[in-house]
């Protein structure tokens, strides 16, 4: 069990007696101060969770003990015990970044229970950071697979731009990796200890996407039970990522050029305006100079939002991202599904080169997810992938099918180059083929290569 460390300042030897006993039956660790230069010395030879201080002590008071323990110990929780009468002064420690206060005479019970929520707040705190800096890391640019030159431009443009109030578009096919983008550029920034706020403006229908971007008043429009707050105000001091923009409507699209421009906007039914400080950050998967030529996006919009522009190359582009990103997925899914797959074949790589990854790298995990979940075993081949990636055209680009060729030519040549990615392996061959062994040994039998094609 993690060891609870309390530190307990009073000059009152009963009240120190009291508290010590009180919490040591509740496994906290204490140690007593009877001044706050006393309590000083402690706190700079060891690390405590809680100080439980008097305000009112002779020499260094509990409020000057207060502002030197959060010096030294900034993660530590301050409880103010005070007396009747001095309720102000627990008021001002509180602005000072106490925790909490308690009023004497108290119960065993009470100050239990002050604790207890001092130590919950600092364990959230705590797991907070811990997850931030772990997103920080994975977002770090070299934890973003992509050594092309077209992805290398990207992360050039990114680290440039991050620590930047420039509103970013980031466009791409789906599948490309926008969003991941959009994250390295705010965990990249000053405002990575800030909020990441995500809306997916194709996902909601369009009389929600007003209230969710900017919240609510009460008995605003039907179902409206309570206040809400919009995506603006959670991301104050952060990132806003307004995902697939290109689907706003125009109405809506006037309203989000006034907060770009003016920083405030109103929640829905209220005539409150609220200042926000937010980093937007926006994507779409299609052409909005060409949207804004059918009337279905505003130009003015469009230049608030582009002003750092970044396009996402389709993988077909930058195929030689393709192993890095493959090894990525297996270490990935591996570790996830407590699977020890060792590598990807080399028929694998060929076939993945020849592929034109219409679903883009969102495409390519799904099938290395999906393979490392079904293979039995260690190393993953052709077999372990689907038949519409397998026999895919581009797969056969070189000694493609020619238009003319009988049905019976096609079949045969298409049965010999699945052995031949097979390495000649009947078994995964008619797999892959959707056939049965039995079918596919008469189908050889009748090219007369009975011989040549055995089981390895």
């Amino acid at each position: 069990m993690l060891e609870k460390k309390v530190l307990v300042v009073d000059d009152d030897s009963l009240m120190k007696d009291f508290l010590k006993e009180a919490l040591r039956r509740s496994d906290y660790s204490v140690d007593l101060a009877s001044t706050g230069e006393e309590a000083l010395e402690k706190i700079k030879d060891k690390e405590y969770d809680i100080i439980l201080s008097d305000i009112r002590m002779p020499q260094m008071s509990g409020m000057e003990l207060l502002k030197v323990t959060k010096e030294y110990l900034p993660d530590a929780k301050v409880v103010m015990m005070t007396a009747y009468g001095t309720v102000e002064n627990a008021v001002e420690a509180m602005k000072l970044g106490a925790f909490d206060y308690v009023m004497k005479p108290f119960s065993a019970d009470e100050i239990e229970l002050v604790l207890k929520r001092a130590f919950e707040h600092k364990r959230l705190i705590l797991e907070n950071k811990l997850l931030r800096s772990e997103l920080a890391g994975k977002y770090r640019f070299e934890n973003i697979v992509g050594k092309s030159p077209q992805m290398q431009k990207i992360f050039e443009l990114v680290e440039v731009v991050a620590d930047t109030k420039a509103t970013v578009l980031i466009t791409g096919e789906s599948g490309t990796g926008k969003e991941l983008i959009a994250r390295a550029i705010h965990y990249n920034s000053s405002r990575k200890a800030g909020p990441f706020i995500r809306i997916n403006c194709a996902a909601l229908p369009e009389g929600l996407v007003e209230s969710e971007l900017f919240g609510h008043v009460k008995g605003a429009f039907t179902g409206a039970i309570r206040k809400s707050r919009g995506r603006f105000e959670l991301a104050d001091g952060g990132t806003l990522l307004l995902d697939e923009v290109s689907e706003i409507s125009p109405a809506l699209q006037a309203k989000l050029l006034r907060v770009l421009q003016e920083r405030e906007f109103e929640r829905v039914g209220s005539g409150e305006t609220i200042q926000v400080d937010v980093r937007i950050i926006s994507t779409s998967n299609k052409n909005l100079k060409e949207q804004i030529e059918k009337g279905k996006f505003r130009e003015d919009l469009f230049y608030r939002l582009n002003v750092i522009p970044m396009h996402i190359a389709p993988l077909r582009e930058r195929k030689e991202d393709l192993p890095a990103l493959a090894e990525h997925f297996l270490k990935k899914y591996n570790l996830e599904n407590k699977r020890s797959i060792e590598g990807i074949s080399q028929k694998v790589y060929e076939m993945f080169m020849e592929y034109p990854w219409p679903g883009n790298v969102r495409e390519l995990e799904n099938y290395i997810e999906r393979a490392v979940v079904t293979s039995k075993g260690k190393i993953l081949t052709p077999s372990d992938f689907s038949k519409e990636l397998v026999l895919s055209k581009a797969y056969f680009s070189s000694e493609a099918i020619e238009v003319g060729c009988s049905i019976y030519e096609a079949e045969k040549w298409l049965i010999l180059k699945t052995l031949e990615t097979e390495g000649g392996n009947r078994t995964k061959a008619a797999e892959i083929l959707g056939i049965s062994t039995r079918t596919l040994r008469n189908k050889l039998q009748e090219y007369g290569l009975k011989e040549e094609s055995g089981d390895q």
